[in-house]
């Protein structure tokens, strides 16, 4: 995973690091409220020895060194501690001493530094008194030799005793600046995990890795597409509309030298948008002067009657069993260049009433008698009426809804169209969240269009009408094709 990766996914799930940081600024806020102010007293040693020839001084300078090293050690111990707690004037016992002591030394150097701190800035000042007093005699005890002469070395206190006037601890800036640094990281971390574990498609560029195919569109949420899923009327100005548009423009420009005439739209799983899309699309191309035919060849949960408000009854099934012929059960919708052959009753054998030679005969007559067709059918992964319907049209368009279908989905379903050398146009994202600058964009540079009318009354579309000149004909021709 790159960085640019990481960054995506910190972007997207950008919630997860904001609660982080709101998290540990907080807890970084609560330890610093509730931590007791602690002061420090310190005090500085000085380890030196007699004076020696200068032959002798650097293997001195080093016996030093390491003396002081040995004095740390003996400034944490529990025998000078004891020492301290026979003063009484402490109030503290051996263990509470030694807590408080802290040690450093400078590398190179004798010095040697003591730090005691307590909640008590007087108890602070007042041990460390008492333990540079006992450490001093505690230091000549131990280096004066059995026979009372003076050790090798000799301590003098050089800095000190003195307690710092403000509280050492809690460090309100130092704990709020870590709080912020650890909330970023663990939040950048805990964004990009969940964008790892997170297998649905979330953008446009999985789409493409997914399927190998190109993104020919993107279709915006909308929250009025529930209620009013048709680009129609007030819908007909919407960023939504627009992005159908722009569909149909790249999709008539996929392959110029052989253009798909007949397409099948398809999607993964149930209820990613395909049947709405479908729908819009061919009102699209309809308004934009094309001779459009659009089916309902998804038998097994047909909705392209309830969408366009049209008798669904008597449709595809009738016509593939050789009931009625499919001129009479073609309806015009709208007053553009859009005919509509519904589903119709609900078959017991939808793959092979699909797969059958009428059905192939039935496709053959409406090529040639509208300039696209466009099939609504079942979804890839549910049944195989998809697929057995993609294999004889020119090409097919797989539609994903964002954030619902996973990677994998996405990916088995574009390999049933390989699988049997369907030819996949191209993918769509359904309900896309678009940037809200984008949105503003558009809604800035909308102009008022010539919207697709619909009937006053939807199911006024009629089967056969033979008073709809510029589709009598049309509509005729598909009776006599179909005999």
């Amino acid at each position: 995973m790159d960085v640019r990766t990481c960054l995506r996914l910190v972007r997207r799930h950008w919630w997860i690091v904001l609660v982080t940081l709101m998290l540990t600024v907080g807890a970084a806020a609560l330890v610093t409220v509730r931590t007791p102010p602690r002061y420090m007293a310190s005090v500085t040693f000085f380890v030196t020895a007699p004076s020696q020839g200068v032959t002798n001084a650097y293997q001195g300078e080093l016996f030093l060194q390491q003396r002081v090293k040995s004095y740390a050690d003996l400034l944490r111990s529990d025998r000078l501690a004891q020492a301290m707690v026979a003063d009484n004037s402490l109030g503290l016992t051996a263990d509470d001493i030694q807590h408080r002591v802290a040690t450093s030394t400078e590398t190179g150097t004798v010095l040697l530094r003591a730090n005691v701190t307590d909640t008590d800035q007087a108890r602070a000042l007042k041990t460390t008194e008492v333990l540079s007093a006992k450490f001093v005699e505690l230091v000549q005890k131990i280096e004066t030799t059995s026979d009372g002469k003076a050790g090798p070395t000799r301590l003098e206190v050089v800095g000190g005793p003195r307690v710092s006037a403000s509280p050492v601890a809690p460090q309100p800036n130092r704990n709020i600046a870590l709080g912020v640094l650890v909330g970023l990281l663990l939040g950048a971390a805990l964004a990009v995990l969940r964008g790892m574990v997170d297998v649905r498609l979330r953008d446009a560029a999985g789409l493409q890795r997914a399927t190998g195919s190109p993104l020919l569109g993107d279709i915006p949420f909308d929250v009025a597409a529930k209620a009013k899923p048709l680009i129609v009327g007030e819908a007909a100005t919407s960023a939504r509309a627009e992005a159908v548009r722009k569909l149909r423009t790249n999709l008539r420009f996929v392959d110029v030298h052989e253009p798909a005439r007949v397409i099948a739209v398809t999607s993964a799983l149930q209820g990613e948008g395909k049947t709405t899309l479908s729908c819009n699309l061919a009102i699209a191309l309809a308004e934009a002067g094309w001779r459009v035919l659009l089916v309902d060849a998804d038998l097994r949960r047909p909705k392209v009657a309830d969408y366009l408000g049209i008798d669904g009854g008597i449709g595809l099934t009738d016509v593939l069993v050789g009931d009625v012929q499919v001129g009479d059960v073609v309806q015009r919708w709208g007053d553009k260049s859009l005919l509509v052959l519904p589903s119709g009753s609900t078959p017991p054998n939808p793959s092979e009433l699909l797969g059958a030679k009428a059905m192939a005969d039935l496709l053959l007559a409406l090529r040639e008698s509208a300039d696209i067709v466009v099939i609504d059918t079942a979804p890839l992964l549910a049944v195989t009426d998809g697929v057995v319907v993609a294999v004889q049209a020119d090409g097919a368009l797989l539609v994903t809804q964002q954030g619902r279908t996973s990677r994998a989905q996405v990916a088995a379903a574009a390999r049933s169209l390989h699988s049997v050398s369907v030819r996949l146009l191209g993918c769509v994202l359904n309900m896309a969240k678009v940037a809200r600058v984008d949105a503003y964009q558009y809604e800035a540079y909308r102009v008022a269009t010539t919207t697709p009318s619909v009937p006053a009354d939807r199911a006024a579309a009629h089967r056969g009408d033979q008073d709809l000149h510029p589709v009598e004909d049309r509509t005729q021709e598909l009776t006599r094709l179909s005999q």
